[in-house]
């Protein structure tokens, strides 16, 4: 997902996904930054022009959306200044109230730890990963290795039956996880990255666990690890 991109089809649940980033990233600190945080969010939903980039209220309206002095208006606004999620686009002047923007980019990163608390699906979307790449483009039939089985392990034999049903799905995916364990019924491989393994255990760990299954009916849960 393009966070940027706040207009267009799916401009709604980039909103929402910005929001929730917002809110994990409160939640997981102090008093202090939640008010803050909470006083942002309100101001964006209530006044934020998403489609022009565009928050231009005057001190005393968000005061009175605060429910606070003025002068502590202008104290969190620096702070968010500061921070970087808010950015003067035109300064104030005599009638004229200062315009500000977001920026996305900026809150993004900051909030790139919290969003795995969310679900993997949305860290998913918030990495980057639009819905065409459920379906991995495949190469043409046959172009892409079968795996070694000569180890003879569970997890070699399914990555046999894995290569069968869907090559574009195992070279892209599920090639790179490696076997690390076997625990009684519990197998456990390790991907590359969070990212890749929040991947897999979305829209791949079904045939995953079915592949092993199929090898070695012993295998009751499949796990992975960073």
């Amino acid at each position: 997902m393009n966070v940027t991109q706040t207009v267009g089809r799916n401009a709604s649940v980039v909103k929402y996904d910005v929001l929730t980033a917002m809110g994990a990233y409160a939640l997981a600190h102090g008093k202090h930054e939640q008010r803050l945080i909470l006083r942002f969010i309100t101001l964006v939903v209530a006044r934020y022009n998403w489609q022009r980039d565009e928050l231009a209220v005057g001190q005393v309206e968000i005061a009175r959306l605060w429910a606070v002095e003025p002068r502590t208006v202008k104290r969190e606004m620096a702070k968010l200044k500061a921070m970087g999620w808010l950015v003067v686009h035109r300064q104030g002047a005599r009638g004229r109230v200062t315009q500000y923007g977001l920026d996305l980019e900026c809150i993004r990163r900051v909030t790139r730890p919290q969003w795995d608390a969310v679900g993997p699906d949305y860290a998913l979307r918030m990495e980057g990963v639009p819905e065409s790449a459920k379906v991995v483009p495949l190469k043409a039939r046959g172009q892409i290795p079968a795996p070694d089985l000569s180890s003879g392990t569970e997890w070699s034999l399914a990555q046999g039956v894995l290569h069968s049903q869907d090559e574009g799905a195992y070279g892209a995916w599920l090639s790179a996880l490696v076997r690390v364990e076997r625990a009684g019924g519990r197998l456990v491989l390790r991907a590359p990255s969070k990212f890749h393994a929040a991947y897999v255990q979305t829209h791949l760990i079904e045939q995953v666990n079915a592949a092993c299954r199929a090898v070695d009916q012993d295998v009751s849960e499949v796990v992975l690890v960073v």
